[in-house]
């Protein structure tokens, strides 16, 4: 078995997912605060190909503003620049993920997932086409950008992504976020409640609770 098995997790989320974004950043800022080196493994739950389109930017600005609401430290901002240059798939994004775990460790596939969602989130930063997915893998200490780059290029992790996304479509993971923990155990979006009336602009966070993540880190 792996060195890391005792302290790995599982996760399947994608980039464009707000929710994911602040459940990942809650459980990587517990595990700093309780000095454990967690080895997150990221797998693939591509929103675009479950629905068939890209997720509505009109979605994701109300669930943007309410995340940055509940936790200000993400320092996310409303998309800066124009509509045109939005992100209209992060498969790319998740691709280079794939890529950089393979490449460089889980380490360095988690750093680059932090890094990609915030340059998404509060860069407005086109993550969707592949000069800047590289250009943010080139800040990130723990990943070999000129490989990354390779790979992308030469297309060697897509299919992946595809047999992640059939994975996904089983019973067993109900959507963006999903944490599989070591000890058999797991959980879909932890920490936070909401609800999305019909017809509202946005959605109402009902509960949130970020020690949650302090929980399941010492589990």
């Amino acid at each position: 078995m792996p060195a890391d098995t005792a302290r790995r997790v599982v996760v399947y989320s994608d980039i464009g997912c707000p929710w994911a974004s602040l459940a990942l950043h809650n459980l990587r800022r517990a595990a700093r605060a309780q000095d454990v080196e967690l080895a997150v493994e990221h797998r693939a739950f591509p929103l675009e190909l479950f629905n068939s389109r890209p997720t509505p930017k009109r979605i994701l600005d109300p669930e943007v503003d309410v995340v940055a609401e509940v936790e200000p430290e993400l320092g996310w901002r409303p998309w800066r620049r124009p509509e045109s240059e939005y992100a209209v798939t992060t498969l790319l994004a998740m691709e280079a993920v794939q890529a950089a775990q393979h490449i460089d460790g889980l380490a360095a596939g988690d750093q680059l997932d932090a890094a990609l969602r915030h340059a998404f989130y509060a860069e407005s930063r086109c993550v969707s086409v592949h000069p800047e997915v590289v250009d943010v893998a080139a800040a990130c200490p723990l990943v070999d950008a000129e490989r990354l780059d390779h790979a992308l290029r030469h297309g060697t992790h897509r299919a992946g992504l595809f047999t992640q996304w059939e994975e996904a479509q089983g019973p067993s993971v109900q959507g963006s976020p999903h944490f599989f923990l070591p000890d058999g155990s797991d959980v879909h979006n932890p920490g936070i409640t909401f609800t999305w009336a019909k017809g509202t602009p946005a959605p109402v966070v009902t509960a949130y609770d970020p020690s949650v993540f302090e929980r399941l880190v010492k589990r």
